[in-house]
This record gives structure tokens, C-alpha cells and sequence, in this order.
């Protein structure tokens, strides 16, 4: 997960809602009657996304000079209000030609709705040859392939000093039990609290919790109840999902463990995510759990390295002998199916393009075709092999699958609710309530 994916948190998720439809009949300045772009002409490819600021920078620079080379432009608008103004425009018939999706059930939900174009044969011969089968999974809907992949990221690492373990005498651990011992050993050691954790991501506080729990259902019950899980086939209410809160709670809710150069428990809620990056650098915060991109947070010049000033690992599973890891990652659909969009998605479903901006830094790829040796970041690097493994088990972050008014919901203000001291019963009731009833 890049600054895309981390960037897209402050805004709230929403499938084609009310504020969409709604809006949808005032249109846009110049907008078109059909097929997307908004009129931008023949060789101009309008793209949509949540990739705002730096990153947008950047992501405009990976496809610059492909796009001279064939005499395409390429408009790049991005929003933090990406969900409810996609829905407009593709109501009112002025989507742009290209949209990057930040998660699979929003995908899905436009591809339904008939909005979004077959994939060019081009881009699913990609997808098919340099993506794993979960992959083109995610952009297929009713057996009708619509869309690549872009980028993508791993949850799970739990970061800490390698100098500092070295002064403690302490190891990564290979199991929940270690993890746990390690914990305690380190509070005797230090004599301070060694995790540190920031749920606060302005209107989405609250998702980096909910990693907490995809992790531990993942890793602790399995795929299948998982999936099941997902989809609501098992509820939040089911003692599966509050084991894997009262796992999560023997550290983040334990005073004597949280929260390192911050505050109690409670301030987990008002401590910006990005935040604990410095000082797990500087080793006054020994561990915390966070997604592969926290590597982009790190004070400049931070080494990143077993033997530097930070490094990770993942978060254990059951059974040392699998791997489980939870992720987010980026949809390419299309409006579209002009000549110039379908070049464009051809592109973007390439390994040409995914080492573009691999080499411009704080990402990573699922695409099997990249030069993994050209990213310089070993965390990244570490992050795309598991991505591109086969026996390794992956599942799409659960909050971004689930509908928007339980992921970005009720899932979200629960964690919150939980942080602040409210029973796990009683808000794993609070956030079932979320789900349709339909």
C-alpha cells in the first residue's frame, strides 16, 4: 500500500451513493453525452484517482515519457472526495476515461452498474501472465475480466530498532506467544512501554485497528472464515472475530504496554498513524504495526536494514509453517474504450510501467514481472516477493471489501469506540448494525 492507498484514508469510503445521485444532474463544465473523457480528445486519456499531492507528483512522472513517445496526453486529477464525486460524474455522463480504484468492492460495484469496459484483450494477456489468480480475481465481475491491477502493499509488519533489540537482547518472534513475551520482555528491560500505535487519519480514524483485527482473523482462524467473515456469512458478533479483538487488546488495550512517547491507551485515537514512524527511529518506541508504507514516514536518512535503525517483521501467525498476510492495492477501470485508453490500460498493466515507478520509490508491485533488484527499499523488496509467492496466502484488506457503511463505517467509529473504553460485546453489536439488511 502506497501513499495512494494511505492518502485515500482521509477521505470517507462510499460506494454509488446518495450524495452521487444527487448531484448527478448538475453535470460538469463540458461534459460529455457518453463513453468518458470528458471531451478531451482522440489522443487525450483523462485519469481519475486518490492518489493525491507527492504521490499524484509521482505517478504522473512514471507514464511521462511513455506518454511522449506515443504522442498520448495523459490528464491526472486526484481527489480526496474520490468515491462521491466518481459517482457523480458517472451519473451525469462525464466520467473520465480512467479510474483507479482503491478497493475491489467499489470496482465491483461500478462494473455492476454497467459503467466500466471490458478489458482489452492486451490488458488481461497482463494481468493473466504477471499477476497471481487472487489478482485478476479482483477485477473480474461475473466472469467479465474489467480491469488490472496497479500497485499494491502488505499489512502486518510490526517495525522496530534492530540496535535497540541488540541492547535488549531480544529476537523477532515466530508465534503470538513470543510476540507476547517479547512484549513483556522489553517493558522489564526498558522499563517503558513498547508499542506505540496512531488510529487518527482525520474523518477515517480508525482504520489502522481495523488491520489489527483483519490480521489476527487471517492469521488466527484461516481464509475461509476470512472470507466468510467479509461477507458477513460469520458476524462480528461471532466469538472468532472477538477473539481476534481480545488478542489484539492484550496489547493495545493494556496501559503497561501503550502507548510509547504518546500517551495512555485512549491517546492510540488522537495520535496521527504516520507519527510513530519517528520514534520507532529513534527507538523511544520499541514496536508497532503498520502496512509496508510506513517505510515513507521515516525521518530522512533513516537506514532501513536488519542491522540499521529500523527494520520489520511480520506479524506472526498460527502456524509458523504458513504465511498469511492481509493487503491493499489499486484498480485500473475503464469508461472508455477508446483507442488511446486502451493503450493507456495496456500500460499501466505492464511490468514496463510497474518499473517506472518502482524506481521512483515508496511502493511496491504484485506485478511478477518487475526487477525487484532496482528497488532500493528491502522492506519493499520483501513486500513484493510475498506478494508474487503462491504458497503465500493473501486476502484483500476486509474493511475495503465490506460495504461502506460497515468498513468506512461502523467498523471504523468501533475501533474508535473500543480505543475509548467501550466493552468488546458491545461494540462488536454497535458494528454489526452496519450491515444492510438486503
Amino acid at each position: 500500500m502506497g501513499l495512494s492507498q494511505r492518502s485515500r484514508r482521509y477521505a470517507p469510503i462510499a460506494l454509488l451513493g446518495v450524495a452521487g445521485i444527487a448531484l448527478a444532474g448538475c453535470g460538469a463544465p463540458g461534459a460529455s453525452n457518453g463513453g468518458g473523457g470528458g471531451g478531451g480528445g482522440e489522443n487525450t486519456v483523462t485519469i481519475y484517482g486518490t492518489i493525491v499531492d507527492a504521490e499524484a507528483e509521482l505517478l504522473q512522472e512514471s507514464w511521462s515519457d511513455w506518454a511522449e513517445e506515443n504522442d498520448i496526453t495523459i490528464k491526472y486529477e486526484g481527489s480526496q472526495d474520490f468515491e462521491t464525486q466518481l459517482g457523480t460524474r458517472a451519473q451525469g455522463g462525464n466520467p473520465p476515461d480512467i479510474a483507479i480504484f482503491p478497493q475491489p468492492g467499489l470496482f465491483a460495484d461500478y462494473a455492476a452498474r454497467d459503467f466500466l469496459k471490458p478489458a482489452p484483450d492486451a490488458v488481461k494477456s497482463n494481468a493473466e501472465e504477471y499477476w497471481t489468480q487472487g489478482w485478476v480475481d479482483f477485477g473480474t465481475y461475473e466472469d467479465t475480466f474489467y480491469g488490472a491491477p496497479l500497485m499494491a502493499s502488505v499489512k502486518g509488519w510490526v517495525w522496530y530498532s534492530p540496535k535497540k533489540f541488540a541492547e535488549w537482547g531480544v529476537e523477532e518472534p515466530t508465534s503470538w506467544e513470543e510476540l507476547l513475551t517479547l512484549t513483556q520482555a522489553i517493558k522489564d528491560k526498558s522499563g517503558a512501554a513498547p508499542w506505540c500505535a496512531g488510529f487518527e487519519s482525520g474523518v477515517a480514524t480508525g482504520w489502522p485497528g481495523t488491520d489489527w483485527i483483519e490480521d489476527l482473523v487471517l492469521r488466527n482462524s484461516g481464509a475461509d472464515v476470512y472470507d466468510q467473515w467479509v461477507k458477513n456469512e460469520i458476524p462480528f458478533t461471532d466469538p472468532q472475530i472477538k477473539a481476534a479483538f481480545d488478542a489484539t487488546g492484550e496489547l493495545l488495550l493494556n496501559p503497561e504496554y501503550v502507548n510509547a512517547g504518546f500517551g495512555d491507551v485512549r491517546s492510540i485515537n488522537s495520535t496521527a498513524f504516520g507519527d510513530v514512524a519517528p520514534k520507532v527511529a529513534s527507538g523511544e518506541c520499541a514496536l508497532t504495526h503498520q502496512a509496508s508504507f510506513l517505510s515513507g514516514f521515516f525521518p530522512e536518512g533513516t537506514d532501513i536494514s536488519e542491522d540499521g535503525d529500523v527494520w520489520a517483521f511480520l506479524l506472526p501467525s498460527k502456524s509458523p509453517d504458513e504465511t498469511f498476510i492481509t493487503g491493499g492495492g489499486e484498480i485500473v477501470g475503464a469508461f472508455s474504450d477508446s483507442e488511446a485508453t486502451q493503450k493507456v490500460q495496456e500500460y499501466l498493466s505492464s511490468p514496463e510501467w510497474a518499473d517506472s515507478r518502482l524506481a521512483l520509490g515508496g511502493v511496491t508491485s504484485a506485478n511478477k514481472g518487475v526487477d525487484i533488484e532496482a528497488v532500493e527499499n528491502p522492506i519493499l523488496q520483501e513486500s513484493i516477493k510475498l506478494l508474487q509467492d503462491d504458497s503465500v496466502t493473501f486476502r484483500f484488506d476486509g474493511s475495503d471489501q465490506m460495504p461502506g457503511a460497515v468498513g468506512s463505517g461502523t467498523f471504523w467509529k468501533g475501533i474508535v469506540a473500543w480505543v475509548n473504553g467501550t466493552s468488546t460485546d458491545e461494540v462488536l453489536t454497535q458494528i454489526e448494525t452496519g450491515w444492510p439488511s438486503s
